[in-house]
């Protein structure tokens, strides 16, 4: 069994570092004018000189993670530097500390969403590549990043009008625990971080998640009951097993198997009902009730929850042992790599018909950039290296 892991997690750190990694260094890091160009062709050709932000902060964390973790490799180090530069110095709002969605090539500002991920991204970039770099106000520009994303959280203007509806969305509540994990690592204030992430699995479960329906929604009314309109019976199976692979880790991390066995079942839930019997693959969307579904490419495969579901499951099975998680970690894997990789030019399509093939060649934009690939295959390398030598986690 140890061969087997010592093999999977030589795959995955071989494709890291000589093809997705490189892939983005070579084709996406702007060196001259600072942080990454994410609108690629598949041959890594530019296809807009505008940079998104999401992706300054999201690529700072991928080198910087791996620079930490994985490899010393100086080329890592300095993509992350280019981009955790253009952060501070291009893509933040002096007048109040906000994080641009779109900003031109040299920086200038284009777009301001009224969500603050960018917010967040940028903070687990710049905490990360602080312990890269040993830069304090690195890490100092990282808290500042959280606070201004937890004040404008509650002050930003709703979607829908609150006169009509008030609603909560699962986005905001899932994508905190794992920037407030990444924190809570690199300043070590175990305290702080902890009683965030706490507050944030509270609402998940009070909220979003119903066993009785065996769904985790996208969106509820503001009392967590059911909106019963095509948004509001929205599955997004990507995002429900990336949040329950963020509570693993949580129970990894305090050995709370209690905590690891109260997710464990929106992960069965979300990837049974996600996958698809006839081609295979993860749809992109569905409606709970089994109306049609409210996105139009709800049946497309997208790249991001395919990457999801193959750490989850693996990390399911090291907490457990349970070898359902180790089927569909092999189930997803094969399909993944099957399916996605660009034999050609590298890296990998994100965007594919019901049936696997190829829709869009692009190999970037601001969505789809060096971040789920790369934390999928650094996680997995990890997590495998450990299993080589003890295949299960011990929980006392």
């Amino acid at each position: 069994m140890s061969n087997k892991w010592k093999t999977q997690s030589e795959f995955y750190k071989t494709d890291l570092l000589n093809n997705i990694l490189p892939f983005w260094y070579n084709h996406g890091i702007d060196f001259n004018r600072g942080g990454i160009n994410d609108y690629l062709d598949r041959d890594g050709t530019h296809l807009s000189d505008e940079k998104g932000g999401w992706f300054q902060g999201r690529t700072a964390w991928t080198y910087s993670y791996v620079y930490n973790n994985i490899d010393k490799d100086e080329r890592w180090l300095k993509a992350a530097e280019a981009c955790a530069r253009f952060l501070r110095t291009k893509c933040r709002r002096k007048s109040d500390g906000r994080y641009y969605f779109r900003v031109s090539g040299d920086g200038e500002p284009i777009i301001m969403r009224r969500y603050v991920f960018a917010e967040g991204f940028a903070a687990i970039g710049l905490a990360e590549y602080s312990k890269a770099s040993g830069d304090v106000s690195a890490l100092e520009d990282a808290v500042k990043a959280i606070e201004t994303m937890e004040y404008f959280a509650d002050k930003t203007e709703p979607k829908i009008n609150p006169d009509y509806i008030r609603l909560r969305g699962h986005s905001m509540t899932m994508i905190v625990i794992n920037i407030y994990q990444v924190l809570r690592e690199i300043t070590g204030d175990t305290e702080k971080w902890t009683k965030k992430i706490d507050k944030q699995i509270d609402e998940l479960f009070s909220y979003f998640i119903k066993p009785d329906l065996k769904v985790l929604l996208e969106t509820v009314k503001e009392d967590g009951s059911i909106w019963d309109t095509p948004a509001g019976r929205t599955l997004n199976p990507g995002h429900a097993i990336e949040t329950a692979w963020f509570i693993l880790e949580e129970a990894r991390y305090r050995k709370d198997r209690d905590l690891a066995l109260r997710i464990l079942p929106v992960l069965r839930w979300s990837q049974e009902r996600g996958w698809d019997r006839k081609y295979g693959g993860l749809y992109s969307f569905l409606d709970f009730t089994g109306k049609p579904a409210a996105a139009i490419e709800w049946e497309m495969k997208y790249w991001w929850p395919m990457c999801e579901m193959i750490y989850a499951n693996l990390l399911a099975y090291y907490l457990t042992g349970d070898k359902y998680f180790e089927k569909w970690y092999e189930k997803a894997r094969k399909w993944a790599y099957g399916h996605f990789p660009d034999k050609k030019y590298g890296e990998w399509f994100g965007y594919l018909r019901r049936d696997g093939s190829v829709s869009a060649t692009v190999k970037g934009n601001h969505f789809k950039g060096p971040f789920h690939i790369p934390r999928m295959e650094a996680k997995c390398f990890l997590l495998l290296s450990k299993m080589a030598e003890t295949p299960l986690f011990r929980w006392d």
